[in-house]
């Protein structure tokens, strides 16, 4: 929807305060995914200007409450959560509750007392026996001694105590320790030093290395690059905007023989169009869809590239791409076909010797 994409500036994207359609509206207060952005991108500039912001909650009341806590809104709205209240000291009984999910609730609570903590650490439920095993006050010994396991897949909530941490001991102590849990927490923590920023971005556990790259603007370029390689998430692109990649010399790296760094070149702005034209005939599909979707490239050499399967995509992306084949794209002549019933027209770019699909 337009209304949320990331390409419209603010004064755009306000004149449709006033569209009529309610669900536009909606759109309107949610803004842009920023699922998709980093840490290292907040805070945000307001997506609409705040005028625009306060005719949105004229004509939607309602949008006040998506508005809240929103991170594209203008601070001048005042719409923040209050800060929550601190936390009453747990009941002792639900260490013994039947429901796995209280008891582990009882486990993280500081003021659990020490003998409830001891039994909890012997808990049936590995859930509970892993959150006992992330609390503050326990040495690495005691942690260990405890049976619980992380898996690689698994998604663990950062623990307050360690991603809020000031003190570099506390720091040292988390990056050195065997719990991937605290290892995981501390790539969330913004106070950490370089010294720990280098040991998290060659930790052994992919998730450590992933998340320090996201929350982190200090981490090196090679360790974002070889995270980026090695992502299948829907965020992985996103890190190709970190800010240690912002003047890195991709073209130096044009004879890497990784194809995803070759693949990277392109976002150089010092690659020669003769750089780009070489990476435009490499072996690797990938590479040559990103070199044909450059600038740099001859028209010759990219019309050639939009009669390639691999590469017809990325070159109709070409803005050198001609008028007249961007106006064929648009408007082409329907296949012929020899159908029964009700003919199929394909649109798209279709050569005479590519079959249609079935």
């Amino acid at each position: 929807m337009l209304a949320q994409a990331f390409h419209i500036s603010p004064a755009q994207r306000a004149r449709l305060v006033d569209d009529p359609e309610r669900r536009v509206l909606s759109a309107l207060a949610e803004g842009p995914d920023y699922y998709l952005l980093m840490a290292w991108e907040y805070p945000l500039e307001p997506a609409m200007p705040v005028e625009a912001y306060r005719r949105l909650i004229e004509r939607l009341p309602t949008a006040t409450s998506i508005l809240t806590g929103n991170p594209w809104a203008p601070k001048e709205l005042g719409l923040t959560w209050p800060d929550p209240a601190p936390a009453p000291p747990v009941d002792p009984d639900l260490a013994h509750s039947p429901d796995e999910h209280v008891r582990a609730g009882a486990a993280g609570s500081p003021s659990l007392p020490a003998d409830l903590v001891a039994l909890l650490a012997l808990d049936p439920s590995r859930m509970v026996r892993g959150v006992v095993s992330m609390r503050e006050e326990l040495t690495e010994e005691q942690r260990m001694a405890i049976d619980y396991r992380v898996e690689a897949w698994e998604r663990l909530r950062p623990i307050g105590w360690v991603r809020d941490a000031t003190d570099p001991d506390v720091h040292r102590r988390c990056a050195s320790s065997a719990h991937i849990g605290l290892r995981r927490s501390l790539a969330y923590n913004p106070a950490i030093g370089p010294d720990i920023i280098q040991r998290l971005a060659v930790d052994e556990d992919f998730a450590v290395r992933l998340l320090l790259c996201e929350q982190n603007p200090g981490v090196p370029a090679e360790a974002v690059i070889n995270v980026f390689l090695e992502a299948h998430n829907m965020r992985a692109s996103s890190l190709l905007r970190h800010p240690s990649l912002k003047d890195f010399p991709f073209a130096a790296h044009a004879e890497n023989p990784h194809p995803g760094v070759r693949a990277l070149v392109p976002r150089d702005p010092d690659a020669s169009p003769e750089l780009i034209d070489r990476l435009s005939r490499d072996p690797v599909p990938v590479v040559r869809a990103m070199a044909a979707a450059d600038p740099r490239l001859s028209v010759a050499r990219l019309l050639e590239l939009f009669e390639e399967e691999e590469t017809t995509e990325y070159a109709a992306a070409n803005p050198l791409l001609p008028v007249p084949v961007m106006q064929a794209i648009l408007e082409p002549d329907p296949a012929e076909e020899a159908v029964e019933g009700t003919p199929t027209i394909y649109l798209g770019h279709w050569s005479a010797d590519r079959p249609l699909p079935s």
